[in-house]
């Protein structure tokens, strides 16, 4: 969506909201996999501080995520704040955060895609106490306990055989 900002550049506490639906499902992450299957609904506004235009506003869906320990599929709730200083003309290219005008005109659709890219989490767990899939046999160990023997260590293999034979 481009958001044409005319009416408000040279008028102060001047403010044009918006609200639209953004289209990220073609986005990879994670090696492949698609999350944000779901519309982005953007809100917001851009509003004239004293000859400073200042887009506010949100960015939300629902996310169809795998978790990084169970491997089990869920769902959550992605809220990204939209929060930038627009400019008309930029002097060089080191200023973050910092979105440019085309002409009149502001591209949401780039400030929203980068702004939700950027806040996307590099590990996506089910819960914070998932305890993942057992090493040895692949159980879901959130389900309960797997019937694996725990690894004894080499440098006690001696006192472990010794135990075996005492419960024997």
């Amino acid at each position: 969506m481009r958001l044409d900002l005319r009416d408000i550049i040279h008028v102060p506490d001047a403010r044009k909201d918006f609200r639209f639906q953004l289209d990220l499902s073609a986005l990879e992450f994670y090696g492949g996999e698609t999350p944000i299957v779901h519309p982005v609904l953007v809100e917001g506004s851009v509003t004239n501080h004293a000859g400073a235009l200042m887009l506010e506003g949100t960015a939300s869906s629902l996310l169809e995520l795998r978790c990084d320990r169970c491997g089990r599929p869920f769902s959550r709730e992605k809220t990204v704040a939209l929060d930038s200083l627009v400019a008309q003309e930029l002097e060089d290219d080191g200023h973050d955060g910092i979105l440019p005008l085309e002409g009149t005109e502001l591209d949401l659709d780039e400030a929203v895609t980068t702004a939700f890219v950027l806040a996307m989490d590099t590990k996506n767990l089910c819960s914070d106490d998932c305890k993942g899939l057992c090493a040895k046999c692949g159980a879901d160990l959130n389900l309960g306990p797997c019937g694996c023997k725990p690894d004894v260590d080499p440098r006690l293999a001696a006192l472990a055989q010794l135990l075996d034979k005492e419960a024997e």
